[in-house]
């Protein structure tokens, strides 16, 4: 298990490193006053406007990193912070999450695939580290010379739930860079940033996007030991 437990540490480094990075960013760009003066709130009701969206909302929500698209009310959920700052990193955030509401508007087939997994991938990241412990067991105990990897069917199951979720975390991609895209071209195209302030917006959501890159990678690794394991290449 050494190996698996240097996957986890090398993975919450790089995932800590770049959510640090990404923090720094967002400070940053915070202090980039928008020149129209708009709040995340009118940014992001305007790019739905623009966008033939009108039965979307925007409201506010404690917390902070808690913005969201939720397609079951149709609410664009900005946090506090987001909702009523002028500033570029507040435009980014507020604009991506309504290209999230762009894509569900349009039937973007891979937000659309990212739904339908959602109740899969819940049963199975609450089950599977139980199952993949539970694999392992029945595995030890039951080798025998004759089958020297013992029984597997547990943990091919665990590793199957493992995929599953590794394949959420894949489609997520897609999804999070192409709302990102949406919102860079949108605040561009209208001119709803400058120049200078676009430069925020497109660093601020290129290191978010980041993040997604990294998890998605780190399931991956993690996802390639279990197999390898149910593969009996290690001990």
């Amino acid at each position: 298990m050494t190996g698996y437990y240097l996957i986890i540490g090398l993975s919450m480094l790089v995932s800590w490193l770049v959510s640090a990075r990404l923090k720094s960013k967002f400070e940053h760009y915070s202090k980039v006053h928008l020149r129209n003066g708009m709040s995340g709130k009118e940014v992001a009701e305007k790019m739905l406007r623009d966008n033939g969206i009108h039965d979307v909302q925007v409201i506010s929500v404690p917390g902070q990193l808690t913005d969201h698209y939720n397609p079951v009310n149709k609410t664009v959920n900005l946090s506090e912070g987001v909702y009523m700052q002028r500033n570029a990193a507040a435009a980014a955030v507020a604009a991506h999450e309504c290209g999230h509401a762009v894509q569900h508007a349009v039937g973007y087939s891979m937000l659309q695939l990212r739904s339908k997994l959602v109740p899969i991938v819940s049963i199975s990241s609450n089950l599977m580290q139980f199952v993949l412990i539970a694999g392992i067991v029945l595995m030890s105990a039951t080798q025998t010379i004759e089958n020297p990897n013992g029984n597997t069917t547990v943990l091919a199951i665990g590793v199957a739930m493992f995929a599953v979720t590794t394949l959420f975390a894949f489609v997520t991609l897609p999804v999070e860079y192409d709302a990102s895209n949406r919102a860079m071209k949108w605040l561009k195209d209208t001119g709803t940033v400058t120049s200078e302030e676009y430069v925020g917006v497109k660093d601020s959501l290129t290191w978010a996007a980041r993040t997604y890159l990294v998890a998605a990678l780190g399931s991956l690794a993690q996802l390639l030991y279990w197999a390898s394991m149910l593969m009996g290449r290690r001990d």
